[in-house]
């Protein structure tokens, strides 16, 4: 055999051992955050918020750059109020050390009862899978013991309707939310859920342990059980019937609705 023959057919098996290597190459999820400084605002407590807002692949610790979203605002007593222009645009470094463009908002609690703050950014374009991603996103903070309106419905494209209180949990709490698009429930939907690895204390034995899937039933209604006290993204991914635009080609839009809970030990 020629060394010009010898060459091609290393060339050929080099490119057949890449697509191989790329084919199992885990794709890991992509989660818009919103996290408080706390989830409960006590009596006596600082009234003041602080409320990141990232996108990032939040057990690994890899963060994406994030645009200034389309709406924040938060829900309380009854009424909407648009946050977006409270939003600052910060610098934020994630694990592997990369500076990225994140959000950050601070909001004074004035009124006891929930506080559903909640985030629409813009269409991220994810170029691996060719599709845009879009997430809604929610959290719940309590304020002076006031346990109203965890349970109020947005209205958002897609959502997660809590059917458990979403904050006030224990570790090991089960937890129950049943997923909507356009106001009804949506059966076998995927689930993603991955926890806030935010110091890279936890490690896994393998790939299918960073982010966890579960189905809702066919009332739409999913279960988790949080084995680790921190918070707790769940993306319940559902396809929009609109595509969107790019370079003069459509494509496929995925929308995700998501929330964030937070656990807490029984033992501290």
């Amino acid at each position: 055999m020629n060394r010009r023959r010898w060459l091609k057919r290393l060339l050929t098996k080099v490119i057949i051992v890449v697509g191989m290597m790329a084919t199992v190459v885990p794709t890991y999820a992509h989660f818009q955050m919103i996290i408080p400084s706390d989830e409960i605002v006590s009596a006596g407590e600082s009234r003041q918020l602080k409320l990141d807002l990232i996108f990032t692949h939040p057990f690994e610790g890899m963060g994406l750059n994030m645009k200034k979203p389309e709406r924040f605002g938060v829900w309380v007593a009854g009424k909407e109020i648009d946050l977006l222009d409270t939003l600052q645009e910060i610098d934020y470094q994630d694990r592997v050390g990369d500076i990225l463009s994140a959000y950050q908002a601070r909001y004074k609690i004035r009124k006891p009862g929930d506080h559903l703050f909640f985030v629409e950014p813009q269409p991220y374009w994810e170029a691996a899978e060719e599709h845009f991603i879009i997430h809604y996103t929610k959290t719940v903070v309590n304020a002076f013991g006031m346990e109203e309106g965890w349970d109020h419905e947005l209205g958002l494209p897609v959502e997660i309707l809590p059917l458990t209180r979403p904050y006030g949990l224990w570790t090991n709490n089960l937890f129950r939310g049943i997923v909507k698009h356009k106001g009804k429930p949506v059966p076998y939907a995927r689930v993603a859920i991955e926890y806030y690895n935010e110091k890279g204390e936890v490690t896994t034995p393998a790939d299918p342990f960073i982010t966890q899937l579960v189905k809702t039933d066919a009332n739409g209604v999913f279960a988790f059980s949080m084995p680790k006290s921190g918070w707790w993204g769940m993306a319940a991914l559902v396809k929009s019937e609109k595509a969107m635009s790019r370079d003069g080609k459509d494509y496929p839009v995925e929308l995700a609705a998501v929330l964030w809970i937070k656990t807490d030990d029984i033992e501290r």
